[in-house]
């Protein structure tokens, strides 16, 4: 079994599009019919995101750490009780595609980073067309890349285990993952193969994230060597 693990901190407006892609990709006859399942943990909500999550038809986990790291945690174990062999994480604001799952499996590899793309800019007004120039021209959307999201990484079981999981972090903590990973020797595979679409959102859910990296971006205007992620 597949795990597909979302956490998600007030996230009413994306949550039923974001569980809908994830269902898609479920679907992917590359998985050959191996069954997946899909996790949204939520996190100190105080909106809709619980109910239009399980009206969507993922199983719903509600903390309240207000902690995205503890979050992920949660979730992975889970889906660890149920026998999932692999685990998929994502974000409550991102748009996976429809073979995100088979073709993370596709690269036989211990735990697969995969990169980002955003499509609408407009959140950020008169910023857009400088950060879209500024994420082309900075971000590597290729095979090799460096880069390391929460919104696009997965894993398998027996290597998250080996790890400890992940730390109970309120940022970074799929940075630590991916250390951990390489610190136990992970065959990790930076892949541009799996795709998701994010939002450039100007509100963080969590400090030190995507959303944080692109305000810095903007802070900065003409400082290309901005770290996106």
């Amino acid at each position: 079994m597949i795990g597909i693990v979302i956490p998600a901190h007030n996230e009413e407006a994306s949550i039923e599009t974001c569980v809908a892609h994830a269902r898609a990709c479920a679907s992917d006859s590359g998985l050959d019919g191996e069954c997946v399942e899909i996790v949204v943990v939520a996190d100190s909500c105080v909106d809709a995101t619980a109910a239009l999550a399980a009206l969507g038809g993922a199983t719903v986990l509600s903390i309240q750490a207000h902690n995205v790291g503890a979050a992920r945690a949660a979730g992975a174990h889970f889906m660890l009780t149920l026998g999932a062999r692999w685990l998929s994480f994502t974000d409550a604001d991102t748009l996976v595609a429809p073979d995100w799952l088979s073709q993370q499996l596709a690269l036989n590899a211990d735990a697969v980073c995969g990169t980002v793309e955003v499509t609408d800019w407009t959140p950020h007004g008169v910023h857009a067309a400088f950060l879209a120039r500024h994420f082309s021209q900075s971000y590597c959307d290729a095979d090799g890349h460096r880069h390391v999201h929460g919104a696009n990484l997965g894993l398998s079981a027996a290597a998250y285990l080996r790890t400890g999981g992940f730390e109970a972090r309120r940022c970074s903590e799929d940075v630590a993952m991916v250390a951990a990973l390489e610190r136990i020797g992970a065959n990790i595979c930076w892949s541009a193969r799996p795709r998701v679409r994010t939002s450039a959102r100007k509100v963080a859910r969590a400090p030190g994230g995507f959303a944080d990296a692109l305000l810095q971006a903007v802070a900065s205007q003409m400082a290309p060597a901005v770290a996106l992620g």
